[in-house]
């Protein structure tokens, strides 16, 4: 009969030691506020007025607007946990758990539930990553390098570029490295979407009720696909990217909004230039023209000193075919929105920094803002309204 020798006191802390080398879990997050004025803005419609047909403008009261910014200045203010374990053999177990909230009220962005941004579990190995939950689109990794101001909610238009289904519920993504190329692929079971930002009688486009994904008999509703590829070498930089989603405002009728990119940028010393271009084709369920649209961008990122740095974009958005009125409405060949912006960011340390965003559109509102972008920033053009502007000044600190 074989006797186990039991470990001793000081093995055991040595082992435990080892476990906790190989684990770890960490609290991170941004917090970004400050005060804006716009000059000239509206009240972004939740219920359309009597004898209105069209969410495409604000409604009253209408003028300028002086207080603290909505959804934060830089960057979008969040918090989250990730986690990672060596399972050995190369082979990693990982999850993040990421919330995005208002830091002017404290309110989880949207109203919508904690952890509304990320949500999901993956194994990652050399070959690369394969998570289980709610993630970010592979058009977003694409486009998030090449922006002149990375996605600032004040005032790029970002949700414009890649859409609200940016960050699907329910998603299966892989996403790999290697060397000066990550590639990634994404597919939803439902995309899914706040269903009081979409109800009827809303301010958002009809094309979905907030997420029919995961239907039994009607396996197509909300689901959403797409993949993307990115180099990034010392001086040059490209990417290209292609998204769908299938939303359903009736279960079994889908509707379809595509989504295609492409765009490369040029580092030289202190000096970085970006452009590109996506497509975009939004239709109803019936087939009919929802949105039809060339978005094209062009910028510079310039550092004076380490500590101070500046952002100059440039958007415009041809809009070739728009129905607000639903899937028996009649499309429409608006003025095509432009928008110039500017950001100046001064570092007080490695984690803190003062900025000041400005920004100019015509035929639209700041960042795209409207019922395709279901108001997210509030940024609602008044009724006849051609040009707005927008100043910002805060402090972002990143944790």
């Amino acid at each position: 009969m074989k006797v186990r020798k039991l470990p001793s006191a000081l093995t055991l802390f040595a082992v435990a030691g080892a476990v906790h080398a190989q684990t770890s879990v960490t609290l991170y997050g941004v917090i970004d506020t400050g005060v804006e004025y716009i000059n000239r803005v509206a009240t972004a419609p939740t219920v359309l007025p009597p004898g209105a047909t069209s969410p495409s403008q604000g409604v009253a009261p209408v003028g300028s607007r002086f207080g603290m910014i909505n959804q934060s200045g830089m960057s979008a203010s969040r918090w989250g946990l990730r986690g990672v374990e060596d399972l050995g053999g190369g082979l990693k177990a990982s999850f993040v758990l990421e919330s995005g909230f208002n830091s002017d009220t404290g309110i989880f962005t949207g109203n919508s539930a904690i952890f509304n941004r990320q949500a999901y579990v993956a194994l990652s190995n050399e070959y690369g990553k394969v998570g289980f939950g709610k993630q970010f689109s592979s058009m977003t990794d694409a486009i998030v390098n090449f922006m002149p101001a990375r996605f600032s909610p004040a005032y790029e238009p970002g949700i414009w570029m890649v859409g609200i289904d940016y960050k699907p519920n329910n998603t299966i993504k892989y996403s790999g490295q290697f060397g000066s190329i990550s590639a990634s692929a994404h597919y939803s079971f439902g995309a899914g979407l706040p269903v009081t930002s979409l109800s009827p009688g809303g301010a958002g486009v009809q094309l979905t009720n907030g997420g029919n994904g995961e239907i039994p008999g009607s396996p197509r509703d909300d689901t959403a696909w797409g993949g993307s590829l990115t180099y990034l070498g010392q001086s040059f930089g490209a990417s290209v990217a292609y998204d769908q989603w299938n939303p359903s405002a009736v279960v079994g009728q889908t509707a379809k909004v595509r989504k295609a990119y492409a765009g490369g940028s040029y580092s030289n010393g202190p000096l970085k230039l970006m452009a590109g271009y996506r497509w975009g084709d939004q239709t109803y369920a019936n087939g009919n023209v929802a949105l039809r649209d060339d978005f094209w961008f062009a910028g510079a990122n310039y550092k004076f000193t380490p500590a101070l740095d500046v952002a100059l974009g440039y958007y415009y958005s041809n809009i070739k075919k728009m129905n607000l009125n639903g899937a028996t409405g009649v499309a429409t060949n608006p003025a095509n929105p432009q928008q110039v912006s500017l950001v100046v960011d001064y570092a007080l340390s490695k984690r803190t920094d003062l900025y000041l965003s400005t920004a100019w559109a015509h035929n639209g509102s700041l960042g795209n803002d409207g019922a395709f972008t279901l108001y997210l920033f509030n940024y609602a053009l008044p009724p006849g309204g051609k040009n707005m502007v927008g100043v910002a000044t805060g402090i972002r600190h990143i944790f």
